[in-house]
């Protein structure tokens, strides 16, 4: 098998290809274009999004042209694959705006050359289409009846399946032929929810032009315990630190199970498989330590990596920098005289959403303070009050929810 692909299989980037003896021989051959999309569905990507892209930097760098497709085409209309019901709709203006914001993402994370790798957005082909002259030289290559032997299509015939969403297996398929027009790609690859689309791509091709070109999926990733991969208490794990901070990005990594750590190294950070192998038979919350920091590194860059190491140390371990832990500034009138309430500030620090569930938090055991003596105490008076004299030395104090969620306090 080709070496690229070699890599790919080692690191856990396979589940299935059209044909992976005729793929190794075209790459053993030299350079090969390839491309994997993703739809601007919202303002961010999510580390959900991200196993192709990393799968895309493997190829790239072992000598192959990557192009990412930026779906501001088919965003108009929403993929159903994977979906149990149609997507919101967005408007053009949305779309755009998403577009814009996704492609600065994976610009940072690829690093578009124009040579090596590039973007490009199914827009440019599909926003003016003729829609009779589409169907005449596109639908008609394809069978209704083998669409819906694909399970994205089979699954949602049983909850309702809209004509609109009918029509996106023909877009993706057009995408991949116009890529193969525009750029010569030769192999779309993807998640394995993909794998209908992509050979519809591969056989639309195969009818228009007699090329013969490839598909490859990879596994969707989920943990050990069976759950979605990159879905947190919150939401999704998205890259834009907006949406999800640094440090709690950081801190998702370092808290996966012990049975994931070895996967998530080979499939999220760059380290060879040896490297690897090394770090997880060794004490393994220094592994996941390492876990957290290499993505955060990948995702965010080395100085956040580094920041949010520390905040970590100094939030869980003893050490570190407080200054680099998530900080709430609270204004100094709030501490004056009697104080604030316990439930209020909670809530007003974030660690809470409600002031229900700021309230719940202390009536269960759940809320803790380390203030002026250093030592933790937990908060279990609903009614408590939180005064300047509860600060330390420094004019700070940690609050804590749960086991896992901290936040520096200080007052202005």
């Amino acid at each position: 098998m080709n070496a690229a692909l070699e890599t790919l299989k080692e690191r856990g980037f396979f589940q299935q290809c059209t044909d992976i003896d005729g793929l190794s021989a075209l790459m053993d051959k030299g350079p090969v274009t390839f491309y994997v999309g993703c739809d601007p569905t919202g303002p961010s990507l999510h580390v959900g999004h991200m196993v192709p892209f990393f799968a895309l930097r493997h190829l790239r760098d072992a000598g192959h042209v990557g192009i990412a497709l930026v779906g501001g085409g088919t965003a108009r209309i929403g993929d159903p694959s994977g979906k149990t019901e149609m997507r919101k709709m967005l408007t053009y203006d949305q779309i755009d705006d998403n577009v814009k914001k996704i492609e600065a993402q994976l610009n940072r994370f690829i690093g578009f050359d124009g040579i090596h790798a590039m973007s490009d957005n199914n827009k440019f082909w599909l926003a003016d289409l003729n829609y009779i002259d589409f169907l005449r030289d596109i639908g008609s290559c394809f069978s209704v009846n083998r669409m819906l032997t694909f399970e994205s299509y089979k699954k949602r015939m049983e909850t309702g399946l809209s004509f609109l969403e009918f029509n996106y297996q023909l877009l993706q398929s057009f995408d991949f032929l116009k890529l193969h027009e525009r750029h010569n790609a030769c192999l779309q690859i993807g998640g394995d929810d993909q794998w209908g689309n992509i050979v519809a791509g591969v056989d639309l091709i195969r009818r228009k032009t007699g090329d013969e070109v490839f598909g490859l999926t990879f596994p969707l990733i989920t943990r050990s315990d069976g759950k979605k991969m990159g879905k947190t208490e919150k939401g999704a794990l998205f890259l834009d630190p907006a949406l999800t901070p640094i440090f709690d990005f950081f801190q998702y990594w370092r808290n996966v199970a012990d049975a994931d750590v070895r996967k998530f190294l080979l499939l999220f950070t760059f380290l060879s498989v040896a490297e690897v192998d090394a770090i997880v038979s060794g004490d393994i919350n220094k592994a996941k330590e390492r876990l957290a920091w290499e993505v955060t590194a990948v995702i965010h860059g080395k100085a956040e990596a580094d920041t949010a190491l520390a905040g970590a140390k100094a939030a869980f371990g003893g050490g570190g920098d407080r200054a680099s832990m998530p900080t709430a500034t609270l204004p100094a009138a709030l501490f004056a005289g009697e104080g604030i309430g316990v439930v209020d500030l909670f809530f007003e620090s974030k660690l809470a959403a409600t002031k229900s569930d700021a309230r719940r938090l202390v009536q269960q055991g759940g809320a803790y303070m380390t203030g002026a003596d250093g030592t933790e105490t937990q908060l279990q008076d609903i009614a408590a009050k939180i005064t300047a004299a509860d600060f330390d030395g420094s004019g700070e104090l940690i609050l804590r929810a749960g086991k896992k969620k901290f936040i520096r306090v200080i007052y202005q």
